[in-house]
């Protein structure tokens, strides 16, 4: 099993007090566990290494849930390879978060009466990470709360100085072999950050608009086409048609006018046009909209941009300086008073996106930006996972990984604020453009005429170098030697597209091939208790913090490991997590109780012929859960393997064999030192078990039980193969009889600690050792005088009876069991009535006749279950 802890004696059981209270143990053990560096990773160390890298929280960000789901489940796996003997680092940090912390500042700016022009660059980026050091971060103490054993040594920062000297190495390399460029592409605009935007960070939502449809042309010459964005129909460069569309035939090549405008525009032929759709033309404005740029650009057409980036008009005189919004209604007034509007729809409820940041509903726009070619980055990312060298669990997600690796598009990577990592891109007073390395001078200074492109990189850009950069790339670290690859990276299935591909295609660049984590192990989202998705809108939003505050981190940690299915969502709800409080509590009680009743790790365990049968089937079933829980852990079944420790500790341990093993210790002598013996080690084991998920009750439980230092640097239980098939069969006899009086006794209206005088008759069957313990289990008397055997229970090879006759009022039970059969048996006659007409069976859906089905399977058990309830009574 384990090697056991002789550093001192078992403390006293008295150490412990009478309840678990979480708040005088969390906050004070984390910070020994911090201070005498359990989690601090040694790169020279001759371990083999376990690595994991945190995904980035936000500077801005604060712990939710959502945080605290992954954390747990990246703490459980660190703290285990710990326990085996891994030189495990995980490794912590943040992201700079480009635009949600400049919205930060710029909004604290705006209560000083300023704006950041007011302060200028330099003076506005220095105001940002002054704001960092004095509000960023606090998410990193709520990591603590929780419990995160991450290696605070290593923290890093997506703007500090070595990974800013990684971003500026990556973008060289990568420009100087023509996979970084400028060109003028349509992009997601925010008008209100003032910046490009990546796909991640628009949300789409339903929104209440219009949709118009406007003649264009005249006559024969003319046709209709539908928006819901009217104002950019004076940026229309064209409209198109599908070439083979007979309606249209004839005017493909045509010009026809644009209204309002003085301009005529072509109708040309495209395969992009759903005839079936609409109308089955379509507006094409190029500069303001992605498809219509994509047809733009294999029919050489004009882009017109038509409003500035704070989504003001800037062409056409009546609609000239004014906003988006409200030039499209003065557009379609002037539509209509021409008569153009052919039909108008209101309210017309479609997809609109908006910015996460600021939910300003985002324009697409043509703008000049940076990309990065993602070609054959793309390729490399696919090829590491269909090779094997990088797995994603579970499996199934692959195909979601290979739809966006080998359909991905060049990657808008410029944005324009001022917090980021700036484009090392200078350009030149006659039109020069140089990209300067990290340990390169620019070209020349201002006063020479070169300026430094003004655009910092997106977030994402810093962040896909994450797994090679935290460990000192490009230098070639002790750490990078020692901890790259990264072993998993644990995220959720919502990011696959935007970081985790980036990554793969990042780390395979730099890294010469090699992959940044060997298994992508990917993780739903967290949801309320009915699964619907937690938002401030629904008011379903629940700060962990506020959970940990009432019931202990480790309730929360359990309760969502627990429900952690790989790839699917999380539903959580207040109820669950003071059930896993209620498991602490468990643990905690049966342990003080095991304490009290000299429950010791000390000495090797007894040899198998000195236990009894209770003392090896509990340690049969000890070796089998280390034996499943190592399985599932391999496996990233979070849930499942919480699921087998909760029900192998409360069942097995506690309900069972801590009560089956009381009159032992009750007895006292030599079979009592034994069960202390082995109730030391079951305890032992179950609690390292049970560290990575749950650490506070554990590590407490367990130094005071074993005198051991501490759980996080103990050793992982190791499946000793000790097995006694005999003894599981034996105990489970004893369980089906426990099992079946115990229900006698609750269908009888028994209280559980009401006595009742019983004969058993348990000679003949391997039960007969277990007398006492079933007595006592099932609070049954010795028969005494008078005893009258009023019920017998033939169960297990054994038989037991039972005189009820000074506990129960016969009659009146009879009556009432008479009762409750006759309503059975009336249900039954109703359901098989309905299931034997064939009128009723034609009509009726399939889910009405399963429910009827339904009813007459329970009728059938209900009579059984009376029948012998009745039959097990005496004649009243």
């Amino acid at each position: 099993m384990t090697e056991n802890a002789q550093q001192q004696p078992p403390a006293p059981a008295t150490d412990l007090p009478t309840q678990y209270t979480p708040a005088d143990v969390e906050g004070t053990l984390y910070e020994r566990w911090v201070e005498r560096g359990y989690f601090a990773a040694d790169a020279k160390s001759d371990k083999p290494a376990y690595t994991i890298v945190i995904p980035p929280p936000n500077v801005t960000g604060s712990l939710h849930l959502g945080h605290a789901f992954q954390h747990t489940l990246m703490d459980a796996l660190t703290r285990r390879k710990r326990m085996q003997g891994y030189e495990s680092l995980w490794l912590p940090g943040m992201d700079h978060a480009g635009i949600a912390t400049q919205n930060k500042v710029e909004q604290q700016l705006a209560e000083e009466g300023k704006s950041r022009h007011d302060l200028g660059r330099e003076e506005f980026v220095e105001r940002v990470w002054q704001w960092k050091e004095e509000y960023g971060g606090k998410i990193l103490g709520q990591m603590r709360r929780l419990g995160d054993g991450v290696d605070w040594d290593r923290e890093r920062f997506t703007m500090d100085e070595g990974l800013s000297k990684a971003v500026q190495t990556i973008f060289k390399r990568l420009y100087d072999d023509e996979l970084i460029y400028r060109a003028e592409r349509i992009i997601n605009w925010c008008p209100r950050c003032l910046t490009a935007i990546s796909d991640i960070e628009v949300e789409h939502q339903e929104d209440a608009g219009e949709l118009v449809s406007i003649r264009y042309g005249e006559g024969e010459d003319s046709l209709v086409v539908a928006t819901t964005r009217a104002e950019t129909m004076l940026g229309d460069t064209a409209v198109a048609v599908h070439p083979d569309d007979e309606r249209y035939r004839h005017l493909i090549g045509k010009l026809i006018k644009l209204p309002l405008t003085d301009r005529s525009i072509p109708v040309v032929a495209d395969t992009h046009v759903d005839p079936e759709f609409g109308t089955g033309a379509v507006k094409v404005t190029p500069a303001h909209d992605p498809n219509d740029f994509a047809i733009g650009q294999r029919h050489d057409l004009p882009s017109m941009t038509i409003m500035d980036e704070h989504g003001v008009i800037t062409v056409h005189g009546p609609f000239l300086g004014q906003d988006r919004f409200e030039a499209r209604s003065a557009v379609v007034g002037a539509l209509r008073s021409q008569g153009r509007i052919v039909a108008e729809k209101r309210p017309y409820v479609h997809s609109v996106g908006h910015c996460s940041r600021c939910r300003t509903t985002v324009e697409p726009r043509l703008s000049m930006q940076w990309w990065v070619k993602v070609g054959p980055l793309a390729k490399a990312a696919g090829d590491a996972v269909r090779d094997g060298r990088v797995k994603i669990h579970p499996e199934d997600m692959s195909k979601r990984y290979f739809d966006w690796v080998d359909n991905m598009y060049d990657w808008c990577i410029s944005r324009q604020l001022w917090w980021g990592h700036r484009i090392p891109v200078w350009y030149g007073p006659n039109g020069e453009t140089v990209c300067v390395g990290p340990d390169e001078q620019p070209p020349g200074t201002e006063a020479e005429g070169w300026t430094q492109d003004t655009d910092v990189l997106d977030t994402w850009f810093s962040s896909g170098l994450w797994p090679f950069s935290t460990l000192g790339w490009p230098e070639q670290t002790e750490d990078l030697r020692k901890f790259y690859s990264t072993d998993v990276l644990l995220t959720g299935h919502d990011i696959i597209f935007f970081w985790v591909a980036r990554m793969m295609m990042f780390g395979l660049y730099a890294m010469d091939g090699e992959v940044p984590f060997k298994t992508i192990a990917l993780t739903g989202l967290v949801r309320d208790e009915r699964g619907k998705k937690m938002s401030k809108s629904f008011g379903n939003v629940v700060d962990p913090l506020d959970w940990m505050d009432k019931y202990g981190s480790d309730a929360l940690r359990f309760t969502l490991a627990r429900g952690a299915n790989p790839g699917t969502d999380v539903p959580i709800g207040e109820d669950w997590v003071q059930a896993s409080r209620n498991f602490a509590n468990k643990i905690w009680n049966a342990t003080r109780f095991a304490l009290m009743n000299g429950a010791t790790v000390e000495g090797p365990l007894p040899e198998a012929s000195k236990l009894s049968a209770t003392d090896r089937w509990i340690l049969a079933r000890l070796n089998e859960t280390v034996e499943q829980v190592d399985a599932y852990y391999e496996d990233y079944q979070f849930a499942k393997l919480s699921d087998a420790l909760f029900h192998f500790a409360w069942d097995e341990v506690f309900d069972w064999y801590v009560e089956l093993s009381k009159t032992t210790f009750q007895a006292g002598g030599e079979s009592a030192e034994v069960s202390q013996r082995v109730l030391g080690e079951v305890l032992d084991v179950t609690l390292r078990l049970l560290h990575p998920v749950i650490p506070f009750v554990t590590d407490t439980l367990w130094t005071t039980l074993t005198g051991g230092e501490s759980l996080v640097v103990a050793d992982w239980p190791k499946d000793s193969g000790f097995r006694d098939d005999a003894a599981e069969r034996e105990i489970e006899l004893v369980q089906q009889v426990v099992t079946e009086v115990r229900r006698f006794r609750a269908d009888q209206g028994l209280q559980p600690g009401q006595r009742v005088p019983a004969r058993l008759t348990l000679d003949g069957t391997v039960l007969a050792p277990h007398e006492a313990a079933i007595r006592q289990l099932l609070r049954l008397q010795p028969e005494g005088e008078g005893f009258a055997a009023t019920a017998t229970l033939p169960v297990a090879g054994a038989e037991v009876a039972l005189d009820l006759s000074g506990v129960i009022d016969v009659a009146a039970e009879r009556k009432r069991l008479a009762k409750d059969l006759a309503a059975a048996e009336k249900e039954k006659a109703q359901a098989t009535a309905k299931l034997g007409n064939e009128a009723f069976l034609a009509k009726a859906p399939d889910q009405v006749v399963d429910k009827i089905r339904g009813r007459l399977a329970k009728a059938d058990e209900d009579i059984a279950r009376i029948a012998a309830q009745l039959d097990r009574l005496p004649q009243a």
